[in-house]
């Protein structure tokens, strides 16, 4: 249901597995002073009196196991080329604990320098230049720039309007693709960015078989699996009937705050071995080896962090809900179940196609605007809440004055 004039009441269920970790809330570590002295692309790309809340970076201190494990690769000077498979080691157990899928095989994984980077490996292996590749907007950009980058054609497939997955559409636009017997590819988000959709096993077992059926291939970006709340389950695609031919890119990057640390993995189901394994030996010198420590540590040795993160974010969910209903009614704001991004909807406020620029210009907070994401995206803007509830406040408080500010510029 949407969220109008008042919080939504919900009741949450416990993760399985998921342990009362004891650490306190990682988002509440640093203040807004802290934070402004980091020199990352968040917090520099804007002037110093704008509010950052856009960009997929955490507001966090890394977990005591990561800051170890890169501590001492500095003091040994283990700081050269990766190597090993302790990375896929260690996804592979946590996969097992976390979402009971024994089925990550190691002997099918391969070190990629990135998610995306290894999105446009994947889409190399399965599909030639100009060939096509569906998505369901509104979708992450970069989905749109990295296939276009290398030389294939967008293909949507829109979410419903509930923000999942149309499987009529999607087969419309797989039939389509493949008019003629020509190769095409899906890229699947899952859990789906903006929206924060965790796709069901039923619907990914009605995905794979229709990829079946078109002969399209799906590669799927899960960069987002481990921030799952509540009663929702990840379900990893490659775990579904009917997926034996896909590709996955995992990563412990977004869940643990990791992106400047370079390092992901490209995993195969049993029938996309081969696929996998034409994948140039080069790519895999394009990772970070210290990288590959910090985000092996992470999967391995602190999900007690990652289930503090979880607690802080749902709290989070449940703050912007309630702020939104008291300072902007006008948004519609359904809390999604995974991802620690927000996708508002902001057509009631009048604000044009990208209210961003408005909560910019007026507020001085930074949102990432919805026209990139692609159809559906137009009077939407995508909010971080993966900050402090200080931030949180402050970043509404803003927007509310923003529209207040250009209410008055319009009279």
């Amino acid at each position: 249901m949407w969220v109008h004039t008042t919080p939504p009441i919900v009741c949450f269920m416990t993760r399985i597995p998921h342990d009362t970790s004891g650490e306190p809330n990682p988002l509440k570590a640093l203040s807004l002073d802290q934070l402004r002295r980091r020199t990352s692309m968040k917090w520099r790309t804007y002037a110093e009196d704008v509010l950052p809340v856009w960009v997929a970076e955490m507001d966090v201190t890394p977990p005591g196991p990561v800051v170890r494990a890169v501590t001492e690769a500095m003091e040994s000077g283990d700081t050269g080329y990766p190597a090993g498979t302790a990375y896929a080691e260690a996804l592979a157990a946590f996969a097992d604990k976390r979402w009971n899928w024994p089925g990550l095989a190691v002997e099918r994984a391969a070190i990629v320098p990135d998610v995306m980077l290894g999105v446009v490996e994947m889409l190399r292996l399965v599909t030639g230049p100009g060939d096509p590749v569906v998505v369901n907007p509104p979708v992450y950009p970069p989905f749109y720039d990295f296939a276009r980058h290398a030389d294939r054609r967008l293909v949507e497939a829109p979410l419903g309007d509930d923000g999942r997955l149309d499987l009529d559409v999607l087969e419309r636009a797989f039939r389509g693709a493949t008019e003629g017997g020509g190769r095409a590819a899906y890229l699947l988000c899952s859990p789906h960015n903006p929206t924060g959709a965790v796709h069901t096993a039923e619907e990914l077992t009605a995905v794979a078989a229709l990829a079946e059926r078109h002969g399209v291939r799906v590669v799927a970006d899960e960069i987002h699996a481990p921030l799952v709340f509540g009663g929702a389950r990840f379900v990893p695609y490659l775990s579904v009937p009917g997926a034996e031919r896909g590709l996955s890119l995992m990563s412990a990057s977004k869940a643990w705050n990791l992106a400047g640390l370079k390092a992901a993995l490209a995993i195969a189901g049993p029938g996309a071995g081969d696929d996998l394994a034409r994948m140039p030996e080069v790519v895999g010198h394009g990772p970070s080896h210290v990288g590959i420590l910090a985000h092996t540590a992470a999967l391995r040795d602190a999900t007690g962090w990652l289930d503090a993160l979880l607690d802080g974010l749902d709290a989070n969910r449940r703050l912007l809900a309630g702020l939104l209903a008291e300072q902007l009614p006008a948004v519609r704001y359904r809390p999604g179940d995974a991802t620690y991004l927000a996708w508002l909807d902001c057509r009631g406020l009048g604000l044009g196609d990208d209210p961003a620029e408005v909560f910019l210009a007026h507020g001085r907070v930074a949102l990432t605007g919805g026209p990139p994401f692609g159809t559906g995206g137009a009077g939407h803007a995508r909010l971080n809440l993966a900050t402090s509830p200080e931030v949180l406040t402050e970043a509404v408080g803003r927007m509310a004055a923003a529209v207040r500010a250009a209410g008055r510029a319009r009279d």
